[in-house]
């Protein structure tokens, strides 16, 4: 599990570990949170296409799925 620290998750960059459509790097450009200040999702735009994807943040934390930076 890669450790996350939510409020230190904008601009922070991802490798999806199977890469889709050629889309390998990511960088966290947006990040929702409630009133309480949880965090309810974060907006991953991909580097080559510019596409940007809404994922549930936790995700990130799956190492099978996501390592931090761009490797």
């Amino acid at each position: 599990m890669n450790r996350i620290n939510p409020r230190k998750l904008l601009d922070s960059k991802w490798t999806a570990v199977n890469p889709a459509r050629r889309e390998k790097h990511f960088v966290v450009t947006e990040i929702q949170f409630d009133e309480d200040g949880t965090v309810l999702y974060c907006l991953l735009e991909a580097v080559i296409s510019r596409r940007s994807e809404r994922i549930d943040w936790r995700e990130l934390k799956h190492r099978d799925q996501w390592l931090q930076g761009w490797k």
